[in-house]
Formats: structure tokens, sequence, C-alpha cells
């Protein structure tokens, strides 16, 4: 296959939609002799931060010269993004030769009765990930969770090291209605043996992640436990400590936002783990490794004259972190491009963001999941004073930027699939 033919091909299983479980992944991955076994792997879940997390984490290993392949979902312009090794992608070549191979592979298991139904889009993603790590010989390689955890094609690994970050309400048609029940499916990622560092604060869902850990005799280690400390270092607000309780963290990182904070400390305390169960790592590089991890389509500011920053803030807890960035860093209202998926929390993220905009411009991504801007005029109706609507996005882009003139800042959220939209657009004068 060509490279455009391969991106038809995966576009194609799309149909399938999502089918959590792990028969077919493994399936695929056996066919092709469990090229995910050929390395050790740090996997993570949870709900918000394990992008960044991840992103950290690879900065780190790389920092110390391994070798270092990262997986991450979604992709917000190509699909390249969502595998590399150290700071390379993987090349629209190598991309075409893996899906030939793995097209060619799937379609035998299919005949011979040994995949029951066709893999996902992300299945196929996830295996061509894992095969080509391996085929570059990667050291390690750190994998983030797509969807959940227990049933995720992730989960076919047994990691080095199990890491979840947050857990809050989303995707509750597959996870479950609960803080509980979400964390339950997280946890599904810890293995027996294999320690789990967790960022999760309290509530019922440490209380089911500290179950989980015991069932499966995995040792865990709390970010935020007993005998540690983290917080906010005198009047630099991106200035972090973090004592895990053997190490004192002073750090700022990269990517904005005190979320991030806590994110580079969950990042810090993992690589303390990844120290003991693998090979040492340095505090100094790592620290330096958390100030220099470049994460897109996270508070990334991509214009100046306005400002504008693109965030996904795709559930509660992400609105409610973005909202604590502008809040406590812009200090003034905002011009607001938005639109979010159907199965979202609409409501409650528009109750968190909207009154920091003082026009809010409702766009919509072209995907049967999103949700049109007169469904979420009519959850949010509140702000209807506020609001215009333009469906197109570049249009709405343009109008944001005409409202906001040089001085305010522009902010585009609601979602990754519309980051990814706007990323795509050149600004006038880029």
């Amino acid at each position: 296959m060509t490279y455009g033919q391969s991106l038809s091909y995966l576009e194609s299983l799309q149909k399938f939609g999502i089918k959590l479980g792990l028969d077919n992944i493994r399936a695929v991955l056996e066919s092709l002799g469990d090229p995910h076994r050929a390395y050790p792997v740090i996997h993570i879940a949870g709900t918000n931060g394990k992008g960044s997390v991840a992103a950290m984490l690879a900065k780190i290993l790389s920092g110390h010269g391994f070798r270092t392949g990262l997986y991450t979902s979604p992709h917000l312009v190509r699909l390249e993004e969502r595998m590399r090794i150290g700071d390379r992608l993987i090349r629209p070549r190598e991309v075409a030769l893996g899906l030939s191979d793995l097209k060619a592979r799937i379609e035998g298991l299919l005949a011979a009765g040994r995949l029951v139904y066709p893999p996902t889009f992300f299945e196929v993603v996830t295996a061509l990930a894992m095969t080509w790590f391996a085929g570059e010989g990667v050291d390690i390689a750190v994998l983030e969770v797509g969807l959940g955890g227990r049933f995720d094609a992730t989960n076919a690994v047994v990691p080095l090291v199990s890491v979840i970050t947050t857990i809050a309400h989303d995707h509750q048609k597959y996870l479950g209605r609960t803080l509980g029940e979400i964390a339950f499916e997280k946890a599904g990622i810890i293995k027996p043996g294999v320690p789990v560092v967790c960022g999760v604060r309290g509530g019922e869902a440490l209380k089911v992640i500290r179950r989980r850990a015991r069932e499966e005799g995995a040792p865990l280690i709390e970010v935020f436990g007993r005998g540690t400390a983290f917080g906010r270092l005198g009047t630099d607000k991106r200035r972090f400590v973090y004592d895990s309780g053997s190490v004192r963290y002073d750090f700022k990182p990269s990517l904005l936002g005190a979320h991030q904070g806590e994110n580079a400390a969950v990042a810090l305390k993992t690589a303390e783990t990844i120290s003991r169960a693998w090979r040492p790592l340095d505090v100094r590089t790592a620290i330096r490794a958390v100030g220099r991890t470049k994460w897109e389509g996270r508070l990334e500011i991509v214009h100046r004259r306005p400002t504008v920053i693109l965030d996904g803030a795709h559930n509660p807890e992400g609105a409610a972190s973005l909202e604590a960035y502008l809040r406590d860093s812009v200090r003034r209202p905002v011009v607001l491009v938005f639109d979010a998926m159907k199965d979202k929390d609409i409501r409650k993220i528009g109750r968190i963001l909207f009154p920091r905009a003082r026009r809010i411009i409702l766009t919509r991504v072209p995907m049967a999941r999103a949700a049109s801007p007169e469904e979420i005029v009519d959850l949010c109706r509140e702000f209807a004073g506020r609001i215009v609507i333009e469906p197109d996005i570049r249009r709405a882009l343009g109008l944001a930027l005409a409202e906001a003139g040089a001085r305010t800042p522009v902010v585009v959220a609601g979602s990754l699939f519309l980051v990814g939209a706007v990323k795509k657009i050149r600004f006038p004068g880029a």
C-alpha cells in the first residue's frame, strides 16, 4: 500500500467503532511474534494528564540516552504524531510498510477464524506502534492508554511500571457512571507484582485502586500520599516543590498550568520507581527534562497579538484546569472558540469556562460525534447573550481574532479534535 492507501485502510476501520477487549489485539500481536515483549514498557492510564505525564517521562528517559518509544492518542493533525522515538515521528513510508504487513496478517487471521471480528482503528494503530518500536530496537517504551484501561488494546502488555494519573468523570458510556466504576476500569492496567504509581488524591477512586493493587500484589506508590508534600514555590506561579518522601524536587515545568505541576510530580515519582525497577535515573536530568517537555494542544500558545491559546479541556476536570490558568495567569475576559463532543458533560463544562469569556463563538468539528452550536446553546442558555454561532471553524477563528483585537486573548477549547482543526489554519501574519 502507498501512504495514502494505508490511511484509507485505517479510515475504513472507523466503522467498527470502539470494541473493548483484548482477544483481537493479542491474536494480532502473536501473529507478529509478540513485538511488545521486546522492550520494557511504562503503561499510563488516567482521565486527565496521562498524555502530559507520558511526554515528560519519554523526555526524562531520552535525556538519559535511552532510545525511547512514545505512543499516545489521539493525534491532532497527522497520524504520525501518535508514535515517536525520541523527537522523531514515525515516517509516512514506515506507516505504509507497517500497515501493508498488518493488513495482510489480519486478513489471514480472519480467514483462519483466529479473529472473531475485524480489528478496530485503535487496535491496528496500537499494533503498528508496538511493531515499529521493536523493529527500531527501542530500549524502553512509554504507552498511553486510549480509553479506560482494563480492556484497552494497550493492556496487552505486562509493564515495568504502571501509572494512573487522575480519575474523573469522562467516557461514562464505556467506563461507568461513578468515580469508583471508572477507577475500576483504569485500575485494570495493574498487573501482579508490578509497581503502580498513583496520582489520585483520595475518595472512592483511590479506595478502588488500593484494593486492586492489594489483590494483584502490586506495590502501590501514592504520589501525594502520607509523607509527601507538594505546592508552589515562592511568588513564581510556575515553580513547584515536591517532596516525594525520598527526594525533594524544585522544578519549573515547561507546560503551562498548575495541573502540570502535579503531572510533573507524577512523572518524577515514576522516574524514581523506574530507577529501582530498571536503570538508575539522575534527579537533575529528570528535572531538566520536565522543564523542556513539549506537548501540543494543552495550554499551547500558538500566536501572539492576540495571544491564542489551544487547550483540549474536553471534560469538567480539564475545563477546571483551564479556568484556573485563565484566572491565575490571564486575569482578563477572553474570546472563546468552543465545540465539544455530544457525549461530554457540555452543561458542566460550559458553566466552568463560559464565565471567563466576554464572547463565546460556537463552532462545529465535522464529525458525527460533535455537538452542534444549537445543541450547546440549548444546554447553556444562561450565556446566550454572549454567544455567536459560526459552524465553519476557519470563519469562527477569524471572528474571534477580529473580536479580540491585539490585546484580548483568544482561547480554543472543548475538544482535541477542534484544537487539531485550528492547528491546520495559518494565522494572519504568521
